[in-house]
């Protein structure tokens, strides 16, 4: 290679590096002018870890919460969030559209007359693979988790609205207490049927049987004050308001002095509620599914009335009977704003949750 040569290849390779830094350092100005002109936001709390472990309290219901700089399409679900005022307009007007159009008297018969049948066909339709099991209670319910160690001692626990057994088999599932005795009860012959046949079904820790707890006889197998707790997740909703001081009256009975009730069920302005069309309003806050079975809204005061003494007071000229005492240790609402990112829509959900001591 002459030196004309080499000169020249070392011009050339100089020139590329020079092109390369110069296309370098281009790049860092765009991405800085990048960066001023569109400022990173900084992280919202809830990508630190420290917000998402689990909660001490149970009753804090997460600690995701919406703020005015954040994005509410950024996550799929945020806790403590109150409903907008377009949201609270929308449902005043779906209440309005309900008390028009209520169910017919008829059809208050046909539902109210025989509850049972429309759960036995709820459960035939919906097999236990239809349900979601419960793993987050022992989370919710601290009480259940502690029932559950080794060290525990003589339990029994009673499941009440047992469904498919998405509670009683999760909570089985984590049992190391060999002296746990679970009574799963169902108003649904069907439901029970399901958790008989379930393959974790053990009578050794175990029992399901039918019963209805606003009827006049205690669960099978149970007397008086023998129940440490009980567990009522989703199913006084489904009781008739005229059935919920015999249904109060029937867990007092059964509980122990100091048994507790874990307690968990929908509010009033639940999307699920606000969603109902015409043709489905029973009475105020209470509604028939499509599938026959009902449903109830409940406020957080009125639950505070139905589980104190106050709704079961003797009206004027009714015999004094039993006056259950329960002691509301905590009673909260569990408000939920869940996304749709893809659609871009708001989703306001609203749960009551609460744990009641018979005194």
């Amino acid at each position: 290679m002459t030196v004309d040569s080499t000169e020249a290849v070392a011009v050339a390779s100089q020139a590329d590096a020079q092109e390369k830094l110069a296309a370098q350092m281009l790049s860092l100005e765009i991405a800085q002018d990048k960066q001023q002109q569109e400022p990173e936001l900084p992280p919202h709390r809830s990508h630190d870890p420290q917000y998402n472990q689990k909660r001490s309290d149970p009753f804090q219901f997460g600690s995701r919460y919406l703020g005015e700089e954040d994005d509410v399409f950024e996550f799929n679900a945020w806790d403590h969030v109150e409903t907008d005022d377009a949201y609270k307009e929308y449902a005043e007007q779906q209440y309005a559209m309900q008390r028009q159009a209520p169910v017919s008297d008829f059809d208050k018969m046909r539902f109210n007359s025989d509850p049972a049948k429309w759960w036995n066909l709820f459960y035939k339709n919906n097999t236990a693979n239809f349900f979601k099991d419960r793993k987050w209670l022992q989370q919710e319910f601290p009480v259940l988790h502690k029932v559950t160690r080794e060290d525990a001692g003589p339990v029994t626990l009673l499941e009440i609205g047992a469904g498919a057994g998405n509670t009683a088999f999760p909570v089985l599932a984590q049992n190391r207490n060999p002296k746990l005795r679970l009574h799963a009860c169902d108003f649904s012959k069907k439901a029970v049927e399901v958790m008989r046949n379930h393959e974790s079904y053990n009578t050794e820790f175990m029992q399901a049987d039918v019963w209805d707890v606003a009827g006049d006889e205690l669960p099978p197998g149970l007397g008086e004050g023998s129940v440490d707790v009980a567990v009522m997740v989703f199913i006084f909703s489904a009781l008739s308001p005229l059935q919920w001081k015999k249904a109060v009256e029937n867990v007092y009975r059964v509980l122990k002095p100091g048994g507790e009730v874990c307690f968990r069920d929908y509010g009033r302005g639940d999307l699920a509620q606000v969603r109902f069309k015409k043709g489905r309003y029973l009475e105020e806050n209470f509604y028939i599914r499509g599938d026959g079975t009902r449903v109830y809204f409940f406020e957080k005061d009125e639950l505070e009335k139905i589980w104190s003494r106050e709704l079961s007071e003797p009206a004027e000229g009714e015999a004094q009977g039993l006056q259950p005492s329960f002691e509301i240790e905590n009673l909260g609402v569990d408000r939920r704003l869940l996304v749709n990112r893809a659609k871009k829509l708001k989703m306001y959900r609203c749960w009551i949750q609460g744990r009641f001591r018979k005194k």
